[in-house]
């Protein structure tokens, strides 16, 4: 465990070197990577006895969630922004858990689907029971920070992805 917080110290260094206008983006987007890792950690440790990541946990529900139970594996990728090599290991990894099984379109033979299994859908439900529980992990934040931080971040990804703010 660190007994000072690391970001502060390299914003002030970052201050005294560069200012505080280069520090604050920077304390800002260091910030949110260590989140990121944080956040991934514990929540592929949650995820750990359903044999997913939460990458595939990601994955896994997109086929839920989809009115077949199938998706073509581009759409996965471009749904989940990765690229294809990402969504090959990531269908692969759930494939070896018995998770979703790769079928061939029913009009389309340059395209494979990816299709939930009977055991994935368990498994997404129990595991999704479990995130729900959890709070996805995101203790000590209440929800008006979790609603808060969610609406900045959705500025930022608008501006990325091109969609509209409402």
């Amino acid at each position: 465990m660190t007994e000072f917080d690391v970001i502060a110290e390299a914003r002030r260094q970052w201050e005294s070197h560069w200012g505080p206008e280069a520090a604050q983006p920077m304390s800002a987007v260091t910030a949110i990577m260590r989140v990121q890792q944080i956040l991934m950690a514990r929540l592929n440790e949650l995820l750990r006895p359903f044999e997913l990541t939460f990458p595939r946990y990601e994955a896994l529900m997109l086929l839920y969630l989809s009115s077949r139970g199938s998706l073509p594996l581009g759409k996965i990728g471009d749904r989940l922004q990765v690229h294809r090599t990402s969504v090959a290991n990531l269908v692969e990894g759930l494939e070896q858990a018995g998770l979703v099984e790769r079928l061939p379109h029913e009009s389309d033979r340059r395209t494979t689907l990816a299709a939930i299994t009977p055991k994935g859908r368990a498994a997404a439900d129990r595991a999704t029971q479990l995130l729900n529980e959890a709070r996805f992990a995101t203790a000590p934040l209440g929800a008006d920070e979790l609603d808060t931080l969610a609406e900045v971040l959705r500025r930022f990804r608008a501006d990325a992805d091109s969609f509209p703010l409402d």
